[in-house]
């Protein structure tokens, strides 16, 4: 099988992408990558802690590597802080990097760029799939995620700190994605098939800030 490592947001997209590369026969993911913020520690939009995030991987059973970033950094500043790992994963024979993208081709355009440059493979096993079906495929599977942040320009600030599930995606305006694939929303998955128990965690919704962007407190539970 082909060695590879998983861009890992904790999310559900990931976590399907996850499950998809792991039921494939084809790819073996040894490591999972999570960037995140270095004044927060926690990840990018998402808003997990980096506690919940080692549950994660500690229930998946693949090591985890996370990579502190400053605040707005550019491509170059974020290129260099990402070299170290990188350079330790072709060490160790991994030669694809996954992504759980679904439609961006900006997006993909740059991440198959700079994972030539690095010299990996970038594979999307999520790439042009209906949005619709891949929510509900996540779903079906037996997969539980909580909302963590919305864009209140998109979104009312009440959807954060929902579950994803049926309610959640009817209750979705006809212009928000049902993946959130356009920032609409992000999400932690703590419960589903990749997982050997779910993950124990309290929620605390967030309070009128005036911010556009509104993101719930998740603490994990020891």
């Amino acid at each position: 099988m082909i060695k590879s490592y998983i861009n890992w947001s904790g999310g559900k997209d990931s976590a399907l992408t996850l499950y998809k590369i792991l039921n494939s026969g084809k790819y073996e993911p040894l490591r999972l990558l999570t960037i995140v913020d270095s004044q927060t520690g926690g990840v990018c939009h998402h808003n997990i802690p980096p506690e919940l995030l080692k549950s994660q991987a500690q229930s998946i059973g693949i090591a985890l590597d996370i990579v502190a970033v400053g605040p707005n950094p550019s491509n170059i500043e974020f290129e260099q802080s990402l070299t170290p790992v990188l350079d330790r994963y072709r060490d160790m024979g991994l030669v694809a990097s996954i992504f759980g993208d679904i439609f961006l081709e900006d997006l993909r355009q740059y991440r198959q760029d700079k994972c030539a440059q690095a010299g990996f493979d970038a594979v999307f096993p999520l790439w042009k799939q209906d949005s619709t079906q891949l929510a509900r495929e996540f779903i079906d599977l037996g997969f539980k995620a909580v909302i963590t942040s919305v864009d209140t320009e998109k979104l009312p600030a009440s959807f954060a700190g929902r579950l994803y599930d049926e309610h959640f995606l009817q209750d979705l305006p006809a212009t928000v994605d049902p993946c959130g694939e356009n920032g609409e929303f992000h999400s932690f998955t703590y419960a589903g098939p990749i997982f050997k128990q779910p993950l124990d965690f309290t929620i605390q919704k967030p309070a009128a800030s005036g911010s556009r962007f509104a993101a719930c407190r998740l603490d994990p539970k020891f």
